[in-house]
């Protein structure tokens, strides 16, 4: 004889509810982005699925005209892999950005060809303090190398 036993439905309410609250907590920490200004490393989780956006602008800081070079690496499931962003900026404003990769998986070599394709449609003519991306192209954890290296990129033309 094979006996069940019924789970009040309180009970079940409460730990459908519990289950919710949790994944809503964990939702919270999708997005987030952290890096290293000295590293020019950062890790971005893959389920941020937003289009490039433009973070808040610093205001008052100004930025000096001219080319910078900067490099930027996150990490995929395979490996920590490594982009070389150059921004062109006058007047503030980001006229020219170029994107280069030696990707170590054939994945990365895919999105990373996605984000290239897609970069200068979100970055040309936004503003350097307000320049962030979450994805492009399909692509959200190269991006995660792109923040870091216009981090970078802000404070040498900040000087």
């Amino acid at each position: 004889m094979i006996r069940t036993t019924a789970v009040p439905r309180p009970l079940r309410v409460g730990a459908a509810a519990a289950s919710v609250a949790g994944l809503a907590l964990l939702a919270g920490c999708a997005g987030q982005t952290t890096s290293t200004a000295d590293s020019g490393t950062a890790s971005q989780n893959p389920a941020a699925s937003a289009d490039a956006g433009s973070g808040s602008s610093t205001g008052s800081t100004s930025f000096k005209d001219g080319t910078y070079t900067a490099d930027g690496t996150y990490q995929t499931p395979e490996t920590i892999e490594k982009i070389s962003v150059t921004l062109t900026v006058a007047s503030d404003v980001v006229t020219d950005v170029e994107v280069t990769g030696e990707p170590q998986a054939q994945e990365s070599k895919r999105y990373q060809g996605e984000f290239i394709g897609g970069i200068k449609d979100v970055a040309v003519g936004k503003k350097l303090a307000d320049l962030t991306v979450d994805k492009v192209g399909g692509s959200s954890l190269t991006s995660g190398g792109f923040n870091a290296a216009v981090k970078e990129i802000r404070t040498e033309a900040a000087s």
